[in-house]
């Protein structure tokens, strides 16, 4: 893997394939690895990157009082760092909510956004007592070792479907989480809320979701869609939240699509 370093914090990244930039953001309890898929499938025309955010993967843990703010800031330095021009950026998950903070603070950074399984911020989409469940309970996780959750969050990223081998994959990236960096990442985002964002955004953003996902569902796709301005919105069927993973084929294909569509 390659690095750079941000604002004192060495940051880790994989970078494939050659053309217009793309980067794409993990999500929580994961780093560049859940991108595998991607950076196979589309580096034939796109120079993809996956960085392993800070607290994650072979990247350095944040200090503890770091803010949201300041992960859009670090995401902001290491796009320079790394990329010539403006990239199309790709967060999953609460990578979502790092590309929310990335417009929020530098709205001219970004050619595009494709938002995957997505949140407009836990607080901005879902009820406030399921935010408090989910905080609590990583939390707990966080004084206990992997092995002791990982089977409890497997179903709520991947359907009953999915192959074994996804399943033990998913597990060994969560098993290498940095208890520290996700401590960072859930005081500062925990309880974040972008829906003041949403209607500001200019750029072409691709809503992209799993139709049978249960942590980012449907309806709050639909909202997303219908607060971002000419957002275009696309579910694949049969999948969870990984959807990059339980489906890449059509994941790679919708991302394709929606670059393909853009001017040059």
């Amino acid at each position: 893997m390659d690095s750079v370093e941000v604002a004192g914090l060495r940051i880790a990244y994989q970078r494939a394939g050659a053309g217009p930039p793309l980067v794409l953001l993990h999500g929580a309890y994961e780093d560049s690895r859940i991108w595998r898929r991607q950076l196979d499938g589309l580096s034939d025309e796109f120079t993809v990157i996956a960085w392993d955010a800070p607290g994650c993967g072979q990247s350095d843990d944040p200090p503890p009082e770091l803010t949201g703010r300041d992960f859009g800031d670090a995401l902001a330095g290491f796009l320079r760092a790394t990329v010539a021009g403006k990239p199309h950026v790709l967060g999953f998950s609460w990578g979502s909510c790092v590309a929310l903070e990335l417009y929020k603070g530098h709205p001219e950074a970004a050619a595009s956004l494709v938002l995957a399984s997505a949140y407009a911020g836990w607080a901005g989409s879902l009820p406030p007592e399921e935010v408090e469940r989910r905080i609590a309970q990583i939390t707990a996780e966080l004084e206990q070792p992997a092995e002791a959750f990982i089977q409890d969050w497997l179903p709520t990223l991947l359907t009953e479907r999915a192959d074994p081998a996804l399943l033990e994959e998913a597990a060994a990236i969560i098993a290498d989480f940095h208890p520290a960096g996700m401590r960072a990442m859930l005081n500062a985002m925990g309880r974040s809320d972008y829906r003041d964002v949403l209607p500001a955004i200019t750029v072409p953003t691709l809503l992209l979701y799993g139709a049978e996902d249960v942590r980012s569902p449907v309806d709050v796709a639909n909202e997303m869609h219908r607060n971002i301005r000419d957002s275009e919105l696309a579910v694949i069927p049969d999948v969870g939240h990984l959807a990059q993973c339980e489906a890449p084929e059509a994941f790679n294909a919708e991302v394709r699509r929606f670059l393909h569509a853009l001017p040059a």
